[in-house]
C-alpha cells in the first residue's frame, strides 16, 4: 500500500468528513488515479475477501448483486415472473505462483439438506477465473446440471452415507470444470479474445485452457 493510500484511509478512518474532503481536493488528478489505481488493484487481489470479485462475476453476467453473507450472491427476473438466483464462485490467482484455474470452486460447511434446497431453488451457478485481478472468464450453467449435481452428491455420500449428522458438515465440496463441461446450457458470459488468453496458458490447466480457446472469440 502506498504511503497516501494508507493516509487517506487513516484520515477517512478518524478525522470528518469534511477534513477528507479538503485532503481529496489538495490533492492532484494524477495523485488520485494512482491512488484510486492502488485501492482497486489492492482490494481485488484479497485473498481474504472475494467481495469485488463476486461483483463483477454477478453483474457482468447479468444479475443484480445482494450483499451479506447469507443467501445467494445475486438474482434477476426470468420470464415466470419469479426471480432467478445465482451463486457466484470467483477464483483469482498469482501469476508468479503455483496455482492454476481449472474452472473450480467449492461449497463450504455443505450437507444433503442444503443441496435439496438448491435444486430445489433451481439456481445458476457463475464460475469466473481471475488472474492478478485480471477477468479471464465467466462461465454460467445451472445448477440441476446433472454431471455438476452427481459430484457434489459423491463427496457429500461419503461424508454422510447415512444421511446428514446434526451439527456436522462436509467443509468444502469442490468441483472443477470437468464437472459441468458437459452440461447442454452451458453457457460462456465471458471470455478474453484467444489472442490474450494466450498470454495466461500458463496459468490455467490443459484441459480447461483447451476448452476456453475451443469456446473464446
Amino acid at each position: 500500500m502506498n504511503k497516501e493510500l494508507a493516509e487517506i484511509i487513516k484520515i477517512y478512518a478518524t478525522k470528518s468528513d469534511r477534513e477528507l474532503n479538503d485532503y481529496l481536493l489538495g490533492k492532484s488528478k494524477s495523485n488520485l488515479i494512482a491512488v484510486l489505481t492502488d485501492l482497486i488493484t489492492m482490494y481485488i487481489n484479497d485473498k481474504n475477501s472475494s467481495t469485488l470479485r463476486e461483483f463483477l462475476t454477478v453483474t457482468i453476467s447479468g444479475y443484480n448483486h445482494t450483499e451479506g453473507k447469507i443467501g445467494y450472491n445475486g438474482y434477476k427476473q426470468n420470464v415466470y415472473g419469479r426471480p432467478l438466483m445465482c451463486e457466484a464462485k470467483p477464483k483469482n490467482i498469482r501469476s508468479d505462483g503455483k496455482r492454476k484455474l481449472n474452472g473450480g470452486g467449492n461449497f463450504t460447511d455443505y450437507t444433503h439438506e442444503r443441496l435439496k434446497r438448491d435444486l430445489k431453488e433451481n439456481l445458476h451457478m457463475l464460475v469466473s477465473g481471475f488472474v492478478d485481478g485480471k477477468l479471464i472468464y465467466i462461465l454460467e450453467f445451472p445448477f440441476n446440471c446433472e454431471f455438476f449435481v452427481s459430484k457434489l452428491k459423491r463427496q457429500l455420500n461419503r461424508r454422510f452415507p447415512d444421511g446428514d449428522v446434526t451439527g456436522q458438515f462436509l467443509r468444502s465440496a469442490n468441483f472443477d470444470y470437468r464437472d459441468f463441461v458437459k452440461c447442454k446450457d452451458l453457457r460462456v458470459v465471458f471470455c478474453l479474445p484467444k489472442t490474450e488468453l494466450e498470454k495466461y496458458r500458463n496459468n490455467i490447466v490443459k484441459g480447461f485452457y483447451e476448452f476456453l480457446m475451443g469456446g473464446c472469440s
